[in-house]
């Protein structure tokens, strides 16, 4: 099964949330992992990047299928519930899937100043998530080549959030709509 088959037959639409949790981001297929893998690696190939940087636990599959075909690392910022005394680059984000907010962490070891990164993760929706991960990136002094995401909800405005920052963002598959329950893909 491919991703996009994967979404028409196995997501689920739960108001405006759509769960791939089924394949993707809880339970996951790893032959769909193998193709998701290999596009996001052919995406950002030209890029050139040093470095994969996402978000547990949901971002870490993605980001593990294509950091081998690489051959860079990547690097997965640690949630947390409020504000701890370790030595890392953090920002608060809320969740609407969730409904609480959390704090993103990368140990500031992690992240070398000067590096290329991409930022890879499973959904755009929102884009809070993706925004913190860049300002981390930035902040550290790294360069911020793209966001790259498994699947965008392209009538959500996690895109234009992120592209104010001047971050292009790519998606393999992108949804158009959940009317009615169902997924529409572009």
């Amino acid at each position: 099964m491919d991703l996009k088959t994967a979404l028409n037959e196995l997501s689920t639409v739960d108001g405006d949330i759509v769960r791939v949790d089924g394949f993707l981001n809880h339970r996951v297929l790893p032959g769909i992992m193998g193709e998701i893998g290999q596009r996001i690696a052919d995406a950002i190939r030209p890029l050139s990047a040093d470095l994969i940087l996402t978000a547990e636990a949901s971002g870490i599959p993605p980001a593990a299928a294509a950091a081998p075909l690489l051959d860079i690392p990547y690097v997965y910022a640690k949630k947390f519930l409020g504000v701890g005394n370790r030595y890392s680059f953090g920002r608060d984000v809320a969740s609407p899937t969730k409904g609480t907010e959390y704090r993103v962490e990368v140990a500031r070891h992690t992240l070398e100043a000067g590096l290329r990164v991409v930022i890879v993760d499973d959904f755009l929706s929102g884009g809070r998530t993706a925004q913190a991960l860049g300002d981390i990136a930035e902040e550290a002094g790294c360069e911020v080549l793209a966001m790259m995401f498994v699947i965008e909800k392209g009538f959500a405005p996690g895109r234009a959030l992120l592209e104010e920052h001047g971050w292009p963002v790519l998606a393999l598959e992108t949804i158009l709509s959940t009317e009615d329950g169902i997924v529409t893909l572009a």
